[in-house]
């Protein structure tokens, strides 16, 4: 089995090209230097329905600068969800802030808003949303938390571009949002990100401290010191040219999405990605979880579909298992017990746009193998 379609290499055709050439032309590099990525950032923003937006050579920075242009300090807390990529929380971490690591819900494999409320402390300046694997959380019931306590709510939807919650895009919810264009995602460039705000004051801010802090009117004149947070014409032209195919490549993913629903349908206690009245799924990678009944930890899940060359990806980990937030577990495990559940016993299957139906059924032919069916 190709280890490429857990990610896949991504198709361009002659309009993709013709944008990429133009962006690695003279036209790319000197007075029209940050052509596309001003393009793309317009464009992607009012998809999304925000105002404004600001490309980031990847996700962790997005969100690094919407936490600096927060005001988040050294000793403020941060409320995340347990199962995530180390992404969505280095941000706050590195930021001097403690990340209260939070449960998750059974159903969304996202934030359990009352579990958030119970963590809420004077101490809490932001509480991050993830919509893990386009997966989203109960988003009305985490916005009237925010204005309940006044706390900003951050939404990180680099898995769930496509995804919609009662016909709102993702992207859309708290007071700014970010994506990711790394090489796995669903549109990509390699690398890449981007943060969407409606906030002009909060957006110039992050814009500021995006290119080393200086001044506007004034470029060599240095008021902040700063990390220069800038992408490249040539990364935005790319990921450019495969989000005007953007509708196409979604229902490529949810088509594979479909398939792995189909092929699997006869095996009871199967949980997939959410799809639901409230969730529309854009399917950045579809996660399956084996049902208690089935007796299979993903550890054992793994290693007897590799014995078959049909590699899959774990579960995001609790984040207070891992080394890097050993610091932050205070007794999470008992506190966070849906997480620890569902992580136990969940795998992230191929989803690559190169998929076909056979790939499909290769791995669906192996997972009914490890379960003896």
């Amino acid at each position: 089995m190709n280890s490429r379609l857990m990610a896949g290499p991504i198709s361009f055709n002659e309009e993709d090209k013709k944008i990429i050439l133009d962006a690695i032309s003279d036209n790319g590099w000197y007075g029209e230097r940050y052509k596309y990525v001003e393009k793309f950032e317009k464009e992607f923003a009012e998809y999304h329905g925000r105002r404004y937006g600001l490309m980031t050579p990847n996700c962790t920075q997005a969100l690094n600068l919407l936490i600096y242009a927060l005001g988040i300090k050294p000793g403020d807390e941060v409320i995340v969800p347990e199962c995530t990529w180390t992404g969505s929380v280095a941000a706050a971490a590195c930021a001097g802030a403690i990340p209260v690591l939070c449960d998750i819900e059974e159903k969304t494999w996202c934030l359990n808003p009352d579990e958030v409320e119970k963590r809420i402390t004077e101490k809490t300046k932001a509480i991050i949303a993830v919509d893990v694997y386009g997966n989203m959380p109960n988003m009305d019931k985490l916005k009237e938390i925010s204005s309940t306590y006044n706390i900003p709510l951050i939404e990180d939807a680099a898995e769930a571009l496509g995804s919609e919650y009662k016909g709102v895009k993702a992207g859309k919810f708290g007071v700014g949002s970010v994506f990711s264009f790394h090489c796995t995602k669903t549109i990509t460039c390699g690398e890449g990100g981007i943060l969407l705000l409606d906030n002009e004051a909060l957006y110039k801010k992050a814009k500021f401290y995006r290119d080393c802090g200086r001044s506007e009117t004034e470029p060599y004149k240095v008021l902040e010191p700063s990390l220069k947070h800038m992408p490249s014409n040539l990364q935005a032209a790319t990921v450019y040219s495969q989000f005007k195919r953007i509708k196409e490549i979604i229902e490529k993913k949810r088509w594979i999405f479909r398939k792995y629903k189909e092929k699997l349908a006869d095996i009871s206690y199967l949980q997939f990605n959410e799809e639901s009245e409230s969730v529309y799924n854009g399917v950045w990678a579809v996660s399956m979880i084996f049902g208690k009944s089935h007796n299979m930890t993903a550890e054992k899940a793994m290693k007897e579909l590799a014995k078959l060359n049909l590699p899959v990806r774990p579960f995001f980990y609790p984040l207070s298992s891992l080394p890097a937030y050993a610091k932050y577990n205070t007794g999470s495990k008992e506190k966070n017990p849906v997480a620890y559940d569902i992580s136990s016993r969940g795998i992230t299957l191929p989803g690559a746009l190169i998929m076909k139906e056979e790939d499909i059924d290769e791995y669906c032919d192996g997972i009914k193998k490890i379960l003896n069916i």
